[in-house]
């Protein structure tokens, strides 16, 4: 379909260079000759829900952004040009060192920078983190974006979460200089890494930035035609939702984006892995606002959906779902629900060497952890976690639920076997 000359217009292509998309939308309207009462009926809101729109440049509401600019025509490239972060500028270089700016030069020095930077752990490079979403760096040119990409999962299924903080403003630089292209796979590609980029948020309890990059994971999503990256930003936007006690904007936001799925016809494998994982986080979302009856409805359709699928899932998949990993969700949900003898039933057969990523083999340990811990069993619940740590020190002591249960140990079972070794491993760490 061709664009309107509208969108190509000095006007148009300014107001998208100066990140506005409600003075887009409203331009989009003008053009149309509709008052604000015609765009409000046609997107289900009121006329000054739209004005507001109009006039604000920070969004609360992407949904209805997206469905106002498709509603007055803005093309996707232009309408992904005003929501993208603005360019580095010069206010932003000045505060670079000296000696950064050497080591930015030198790829040897550059690396040890990171590394360095890496060492101080997750809460010092959420400031970096920051500085790239509220301004995307200049391109680091550290080469292609596929294999680094690939190399961020695999840090993320190590539970290195500090390495992997330390590497995304490089990549969301790299891949938003790339969608300059706007080509589909580049673009969900960014998609891809905004949502790995909320869930290793999610997994430091910092919701509040987990929600923008889930934001603009679905963002690209959309503009990528993409259905896998679409279920992907959709699951780490309804898992931050429910962190944020938004239980049932969660839920819709999941039954939807099964549903679309389902729809689908899920054909391929990945198609089907994408499914049984919404299914899983759709249960779990349920257990949260207490539907037993649901919740563990969509457990075992997630446990049939999952019967096709290897027993383990093929390294760089976008949603890497096994049946054992579904028997993991499980154990999640029945504790979610409150019934901590199910969780521990649910659990006992499975095993670390069924979970191909210390990330997985972690997660089983501090899921049994909690059940444990609610059975108030601290001996049990001290060993594994402990058998967490060992897989992967990270998740014990970066997210802080867990270590809300070690300190809990420490104080009310400090002659427990294994407390002290265990309070001291992830204190030392911090």
């Amino acid at each position: 379909m061709p664009v309107d000359p509208l969108w190509n217009s000095t006007t148009a292509l300014q107001l998208a260079a100066q990140r506005r998309p409600g003075a887009l939308i409203r331009l989009g309207r003008q053009h149309h000759c509709w008052t604000l009462a015609v765009l409000a009926d046609r997107i289900g809101c009121s006329p000054a829900t739209v004005s507001r729109l109009e006039r604000r440049t920070r969004i609360a509401d992407l949904a209805l952004v997206h469905r106002a600019a498709r509603e007055v025509g803005v093309p996707g490239h232009v309408l992904m040009t005003s929501l993208a972060p603005p360019p580095a500028t010069a206010t932003t270089a000045t505060r670079v060192t000296a000696s950064q700016r050497d080591a930015e030069e030198d790829p040897m020095r550059r690396r040890t920078l990171l590394t360095a930077t890496a060492a101080a752990g997750p809460a010092a490079l959420l400031m970096g983190l920051d500085d790239a979403l509220a301004g995307a760096p200049a391109p680091s040119g550290a080469g292609p974006l596929d294999g680094r990409l690939t190399g961020a999962r695999a840090l993320y299924d190590q539970g290195t979460h500090a390495r992997l903080l330390a590497a995304l403003p490089g990549l969301i630089a790299d891949a938003h200089h790339a969608v300059a292209s706007r080509r589909n796979l580049d673009q969900a590609r960014l998609s891809a890494l905004y949502s790995l980029a909320s869930a290793v948020l999610i997994k430091l309890g910092s919701y509040d930035r987990a929600r923008l990059t889930a934001d603009r994971a679905r963002t690209w999503a959309e503009i990528s035609g993409s259905p896998l990256a679409a279920a992907a930003a959709a699951r780490e936007l309804a898992i931050t939702l429910r962190h944020q006690d938004q239980h049932n904007a969660a839920q819709r936001l999941m039954s939807s984006a099964t549903d679309g799925l389902e729809a689908s016809g899920l054909r391929t494998e990945a198609a089907a892995a994408a499914y049984a994982q919404m299914l899983c986080t759709l249960a779990y979302t349920a257990a949260r606002a207490g539907q037993r009856s649901e919740a563990l409805a969509m457990t075992e359709e997630a446990r049939r959906a999952a019967r096709r699928l290897p027993q383990v899932a093929p390294p760089g998949r976008l949603f890497a779902i096994s049946p054992a990993a579904v028997g993991l969700y499980a154990v999640g949900v029945h504790w979610a629900l409150g019934d901590a003898g199910a969780a521990l039933d649910a659990g006992k057969n499975l095993r670390p060497e069924q979970f191909p990523t210390a990330e997985r083999k972690a997660r089983l340990g501090t899921d049994m952890a909690r059940a444990w811990w609610a059975w108030q069993r601290p001996e049990q619940t001290t060993r594994a976690l402990l058998d967490a740590y060992r897989a992967s020190p990270g998740e014990v002591r970066d997210r802080p639920a867990i270590r809300h249960i070690v300190s809990e140990l420490a104080e009310r079972h400090p002659r427990t076997s294994g407390v002290r070794e265990l309070h001291t491993a992830v204190t030392r760490a911090s």
